[in-house]
């Protein structure tokens, strides 16, 4: 079971790194290219707002790269520099993508509900295995705090909750990337060849998130199986 674990982490770390740099490498090709209409990030993300009739929402920048998000607590799209002040392709794509988010709230988009009902719980779970893995570990060097079962059913919990939320955030990303790729084409954000090129991003971005997904579930079976090994 050791060598499958090690076979599986090192699979998923890799695949995880091709969908990474795949999604730089995109990013960075596409934020080279200008946008023909000339909007910012920053102008493109109100502009699709108040198309959508959403006025109580705010665009912020915040520091970092691959940092943009929309936060419903607060209710803000936030966009990275180069997104937020760019005129590229990549902007448009990104800054339209969090307004997508934004678009869902507004809506009511069950999956997103469901996800963000999740947040707390899944916290949780990090903290549980957190956890688990230190009593599996004092347990390896012979101290036993109570069986390792208990731990290892532990770990699955969490894995559990991780992996729900994860294919949960699957339908989320992907339908902001629908909304937004039908709102820049609709309103004419984008010529045809960049809104290839913006849905070439956007698809890559979301492609992360199916490794992601995949990769909780592969370590979710890991861990039942080496229970059931255990029984």
């Amino acid at each position: 079971m050791d060598i499958i674990y090690i076979v599986l982490i090192v699979g998923v770390v890799i695949v995880s790194l091709v969908a990474q740099q795949s999604l730089k490498s995109k990013f960075k090709k596409y934020s080279k290219v200008g946008l023909q209409i000339g909007l910012s990030g920053k102008e493109v993300a109100e502009l699709m707002l108040r198309d959508n009739g959403i006025h109580d929402v705010n665009v912020v920048s915040v520091q970092g790269r691959l940092t943009d998000h929309y936060n419903p607590l607060d209710k803000t799209v936030n966009l990275s520099p180069e997104v937020y002040g760019g005129r590229s392709v990549m902007a448009a794509a990104v800054a339209a993508h969090e307004c997508g988010h934004a678009v869902q709230h507004a809506k009511a988009y069950r999956p997103l509900e469901m996800r963000s009902a999740l947040v707390p719980v899944q916290q949780a779970g990090g903290r549980i295995i957190n956890i688990m893995f230190w009593i599996l570990i004092i347990g390896s060097l012979g101290v036993s705090l109570f069986p390792m079962q208990w731990a290892i059913l532990g770990i699955i919990a969490a894995y559990t909750i991780f992996t729900i939320f994860a294919f949960i955030t699957l339908p989320v990303e992907y339908d902001a990337t629908k909304r937004a790729l039908a709102w820049v084409e609709e309103r004419n954000i984008t010529t045809s060849q960049e809104h290839d090129m913006a849905a070439d991003a956007l698809n890559a971005a979301a492609r992360t998130y199916l490794v992601a997904a995949l990769g909780s579930l592969a370590t979710l079976a890991y861990w039942v199986l080496a229970f059931l090994g255990d029984r």
